[in-house]
């Protein structure tokens, strides 16, 4: 009987990826948008080989594939103005993400954290586009995502 591993996950940021690992992804994405693209035209365009692209298809997603239907714990640092937490908010629920808890902590030298639980079946944005909405909201300082289940 062969012992069952568990498999660890990661969320990396792409600046510190091999490029043979942002060429795979680059390419899985075009495969996906174009269903007339061979293996072969897709890690030519690129600039892959076809072994590389092997190597790592299956261990290399998207970050917003690995968001699908699953809860999404954000935590974000906000300016402490009116409105902005609300903004937030509501970009939220227009990507029809469900949220589930909102903890607001006390402002503190003139920022505040909030932590945000939302899930994401319902969702028509892909969490990315969602991130960088949020991220240009004024008085929107960081976000991180601190959970997923």
């Amino acid at each position: 009987m062969q012992k069952k591993t568990k498999t660890k996950f990661y969320i990396v940021d792409e600046k510190i990826l091999p490029e043979a690992i942002l060429k795979t992804a680059e390419t899985k994405e075009l495969l996906s948008k174009s269903q007339n693209l061979t293996v072969n035209e897709a890690v030519e365009q690129v600039g892959l080989s076809r072994s590389a692209f092997y190597k790592y298809r299956d261990g290399v997603f998207p970050f917003y594939e690995a968001t699908q239907e699953k809860i999404i714990t954000l935590q974000i640092t906000l300016e402490h103005k009116s409105g902005v937490l609300s903004h937030c908010l509501d970009l939220i629920a227009k990507a029809n993400g469900n949220v589930l808890t909102i903890n607001q902590g006390l402002p503190f030298q003139g920022l505040a954290r909030a932590t945000i639980a939302f899930e994401t079946a319902g969702m028509t944005e892909n969490m990315e586009v969602l991130l960088d909405q949020l991220y240009d909201i004024k008085g929107v300082i960081k976000i991180e995502v601190v959970g997923q289940n």
